[in-house]
């Protein structure tokens, strides 16, 4: 991984702080991966027949018993919601001027508050707006784009109680050649996946994964890809799960792989290797297992290369929801929650049964959305809703639920 990261810094692809972000303080990417595509894989792809897997709707008893929200809160039009692990989950909002057209918010899920943490962009350069944002109980990191020339900068900092402290650093920045980075926080802890674009000049780069710390003058690159990562980052319960491209000499495999945030990812805890080019639409772990979506039907893979959402492990056995997939599962213990369409499934394996959570009424076509992902104890969800009287949007309902 050496070279490889000095090539990125070479071609100035980090390159330092910015001269209109004066606030902002810089942070020296170390170089070296835990994990590279060669190291990090285990085992062989996991190819079953099709047959094998035990589909929920067809063998578990359906739970007609009404399931209620502990708590539901309304919060402006525009408000969207992102997976967080704690008592706060992060918000990317609405502005209320056209500029900034968004600001980085957070939305504390316990006394049902939302509180602006990032109002402006730190860079000062012109058509710089908030791109997208996400926090834990002690981390706040956000994207800022460039509109026009879709440059970006990525940036964290200390978070508490609804509000950051200290300075920004500045964790990474790029040009269009490059995408927006996928962002995940756990704990003081800030991981992007660094990937190039599909339409621009560094198509043939490999990807990767870098890890910060609050407080660090320094970050870590912590897992490398060959070209692009199969999804977006994951954390459950000090389990980050990315899906790296793994065998890179015997085609296009992606690994579902689970590693440890105790050691800065340096650990693989598991790892499901799919079948030759399947790619999952997300995934993440809960207890043992692995619950991924697979948003398409491939022409040949067995059981993990048709449309659903899977939970299990190793060679299997897998529970199949065989159901277009929207988005990253959640649960507890063996309680699962798998979106489909405007409705969720909530799961329980241990009765081999299942209930419908309904979206709020009113909500828009497609229901509402987690801002969870993976192990929690309570379970949130948001959805855009319609006045009753004129049937347009008018504001964002926010639900929990006791798991």
């Amino acid at each position: 991984m050496a070279r490889s990261h000095h090539l990125l810094t070479r071609r100035g692809f980090f390159k330092g702080a910015a001269a209109t972000a004066a606030a902002a303080t810089t942070v020296e990417i170390l170089a070296g991966c835990s994990n590279n595509s060669d190291q990090a894989t285990q085992g062989n792809p996991v190819v079953v027949d099709e047959g094998s897997g035990t589909d929920v709707l067809d063998s578990y008893t359906y739970d007609e018993s009404e399931i209620s929200a502990a708590a539901t809160y309304t919060i402006p039009l525009g408000c969207v919601l992102h997976p967080g692990e704690g008592t706060w989950v992060p918000v990317t909002a609405a502005g209320a001027k056209a500029s900034p057209m968004i600001t980085g918010s957070a939305f504390n899920t316990g006394a049902g508050t939302l509180s602006t943490v990032i109002a402006q962009p730190v860079t000062s350069s012109a058509n710089m707006e908030i791109y997208d944002a996400r926090c834990s109980d002690e981390v706040y990191a956000w994207v800022e784009m460039n509109i026009l020339t879709r440059d970006w900068k990525l940036y964290g900092q200390a978070f508490s109680n609804g509000a950051v402290s200290g300075s920004p650093s500045t964790l990474w920045e790029a040009d269009s050649n490059w995408d927006p980075p996928a962002i995940a926080c756990s704990g003081s802890k800030v991981l992007w996946q660094v990937q190039p674009s599909t339409s621009g000049n560094q198509t043939s780069s490999n990807s990767h994964c870098y890890l910060w710390r609050a407080g660090d003058s320094s970050a870590k690159a912590v897992i490398e890809s060959q070209g692009r990562f199969g999804c977006d980052i994951s954390i459950s319960d000090g389990i980050a799960t990315l899906v790296p491209r793994v065998k890179p000499d015997e085609g296009t495999y992606y690994g579902i792989t689970a590693y440890s945030l105790s050691d800065d990812m340096a650990t693989i805890v598991d790892q499901l290797v799919l079948p030759q080019s399947v790619r999952p639409l997300c995934a993440t772990r809960i207890g043992d297992e692995f619950i991924f979506s697979i948003e398409a039907s491939y022409s040949s893979g067995g059981l993990l290369a048709s449309m659903g959402t899977y939970i299990g492990h190793g060679d299997g056995p897998f529970l199949v929801v065989g159901r277009e997939p929207f988005c990253v599962s959640c649960g507890k213990d063996h309680t699962y929650i798998v979106k489909v369409r405007a409705s969720y499934y909530l799961i329980d394996t241990d009765n081999q049964t299942y209930k419908v959570i309904s979206a709020a009424d009113r909500a828009l076509d497609y229901g509402e959305y987690p801002a969870r992902c993976g192990t929690c104890d309570t379970f949130v969800s948001f959805s855009t809703v319609k006045d009753a009287s004129s049937g347009y949007p008018s504001s964002v309902c926010v639900r929990t639920f006791s798991i």
